[in-house]
């Protein structure tokens, strides 16, 4: 079995999960992990580092919500709020426990293409909140291995 890559879209009381296929071409969507309160996260980093082992994983993406700057403004590097301190500081915990390298990606718009993709599959919208993490780890994870692949 070849390595795989995890995609995370780490959220305020969810975590959507994907994973790649071995040959790092596409992502499944695996799981979202929910849980009650946004501050304790040592059952979500448990279950994540289950599924390193399950899956055999060597490195993790992700996702970081930055703002919606001008993107087409090089000059001023992408910022981010609040959301996205707390998404620093689980990505530190995540690479202290599981020892695996975490890359950051750009997570912007992913929840809306999530819904468009749900709409598209004829998921009604009280269901989307069933769907709309993991769905967006899948296209975290797609987009970084599109950029991979494309190098």
């Amino acid at each position: 079995m070849g390595m795989r890559i995890m995609g995370l879209d780490f959220g305020a009381k969810t975590v959507g999960v994907a994973i790649s296929d071995p040959l790092l071409l596409t992502a499944q969507g695996i799981e979202i992990i929910r849980r009650k309160d946004e501050d304790k996260q040592r059952r979500t980093l448990a279950r994540i580092e289950e599924l390193i082992k399950e899956y055999e994983v060597n490195e993790i993406v992700l996702g970081m919500p930055y703002n919606m700057d001008d993107p087409d403004d090089t000059s001023n590097p992408l910022t981010y709020g609040e959301r996205g301190e707390k998404t620093l500081a689980f990505k530190e915990k995540l690479e202290r426990r599981s020892g695996l390298k975490v890359t950051l990606w750009d997570e912007r718009l992913t929840t809306f293409e999530a819904i468009e993709t749900m709409n598209e599959l004829g998921i009604k919208k009280e269901k989307h909140k069933n769907y709309v993490d993991m769905i967006a780890a899948v296209l975290i994870l797609q987009g970084y291995l599109y950029g991979k692949n494309s190098v």
